[in-house]
């Protein structure tokens, strides 16, 4: 299931594919096969083995998804590389993030410290989404934004620190 979904997320979400097979060459679709996994031992507090797994991973493919982070269906990363999903997030259904996007934690804080995005949210390349924030439903996020503060559903939201524009 997991396989066919990430096909159509990225038949979807970009015009470049030109056959099912290169959703196989895919740094996001590879970083989520090997989250899935991580997760999965995690789930089994086995933290050395899940961690061991993820940081192969952002070697091989230059996301860093931590095992503990909980994600939706049909997230789709465009391009990929540097991004990086904190231990405590959790994003929903359909997503779009691209490139350099951080879902990252405020210094030592303990328990949920790292942002919520809601279903279908779209991030912009090296936005930082950093603390425990809810991005709502809908919103966009533009390239570079700094988001340190809840976003509301169907908002946009630019600039640093990040702002919403009508």
């Amino acid at each position: 299931m997991f396989i066919k979904d990430q096909i159509k997320t990225i038949k979807k979400n970009d015009p470049a594919i030109h056959s099912i097979f290169e959703v196989f060459l895919y740094p996001s679709f590879k970083a989520q096969v090997y989250y899935k996994i991580s997760s999965f031992f995690y789930k089994k507090k086995l933290f050395f083995l899940a961690r061991l797994i993820s940081e192969h991973a952002k070697r091989r493919t230059g996301i860093e998804i931590h095992p503990g982070a909980k994600i939706g269906k049909n997230l789709f990363i465009d391009h990929g590389n540097g991004v990086v999903i904190g231990e405590t997030a959790i994003i929903g259904n359909n997503v779009v993030m691209f490139h350099g996007v951080t879902l990252g934690g405020l210094g030592n804080i303990k328990g949920k410290r790292h942002p919520t995005i809601k279903d279908n949210v779209y991030i912009g390349c090296g936005a930082k989404i950093l603390g425990n924030i809810t991005i709502g439903e809908n919103a966009k996020i533009g390239a570079g934004s700094v988001v340190l503060k809840d976003v509301n559903p169907n908002s946009t939201v630019i600039g640093i620190p990040g702002k919403e524009i009508k």
